[in-house]
């Protein structure tokens, strides 16, 4: 099913509970259309995942940009947009996330970790992101998105392979098996010079850092800004081994 027939079953979709899907039938949904959406434009590979997943079917955005958000909300208006909040974002990033939330069709879903910063330096150790960013990741980005996806069967990343090596072979249509849901990312395909063109064309929201130094954007202790011709994510967890905060791994 694709083009209009396809959208209008998408947008049907959105109220409808579509929930009792086993991990063993979430997977087979994954082996039998990976291969078949690999080469789909983003567009139809939302609308497929609207289509089978109704309101269980979600988008998470780290709000470096509203490139996915944007896409999503043309192809299933008022789709949920699930952003973390670690307690430690940017002010920009924060912005941003009003913004999209403001100008954009969508239900915009903000999630926190079970502490707050200061209830985590005590319990913790104060600056655990500098102690132990492991573990600060896995209590305030992987945990709370874990709790946060329970009521989704599905739910779709901004990951794009041209980001970094390590996100090369992340499919268009995958299982994660961790999570036990399947992980869509409609651009994974996507060059930088087509994000470029698509927010050129939709007057697409990005979060400013994105043109002070910072083209991968996270937690503002752990983020720094990014010297031009060096890989985009070198600015993470700078002057360490860690490339990845757990969501994706």
């Amino acid at each position: 099913m694709t083009g209009v027939a396809l959208t209008q079953h998408a947008r049907e979709a959105r109220g409808t509970d579509v929930s009792g899907r086993s991990p063993e039938e979430l997977r087979d949904l994954v082996s039998t259309w990976g291969a078949e959406l690999e080469l789909a434009p983003a567009e139809t590979i939302i609308e497929w995942a609207a289509a089978t997943f109704g309101d269980r079917f979600c988008v998470t955005s780290s709000m470096a940009d509203a490139v996915l958000s944007h896409l999503a909300s043309r192809v299933v208006p008022g789709i949920d947009v699930v952003f973390l909040d670690t307690g430690y974002h940017f002010v920009e990033t924060i912005g941003t996330r009003d913004a999209v939330a403001a100008t954009l069709d969508v239900n915009l879903i903000t999630i926190t970790p079970t502490q707050t910063v200061a209830q985590q330096d005590a319990t913790e150790g104060k600056d655990l992101f500098r102690t132990d960013p492991d573990r600060c990741c896995a209590l305030r980005k992987v945990a709370p998105l874990v709790d946060a996806l329970a009521g989704y069967d599905a739910w779709a990343t901004g990951l794009r392979r041209a980001e970094t090596q390590n996100r090369v072979i992340a499919p268009v249509i995958g299982w994660d098996a961790k999570k036990a849901k399947v992980k869509v990312s409609p651009l994974a395909r996507w060059s930088d010079e087509q994000v470029e063109q698509y927010v050129a064309e939709h007057g697409v929201l990005v979060n400013p850092l994105v043109h002070d130094g910072y083209p991968s954007i996270g937690c503002a202790p752990c983020t720094r800004r990014v010297a031009p011709g060096d890989d985009p994510r070198s600015g993470r967890w700078a002057g360490t081994t860690k490339t990845e905060c757990g969501i994706h791994q």
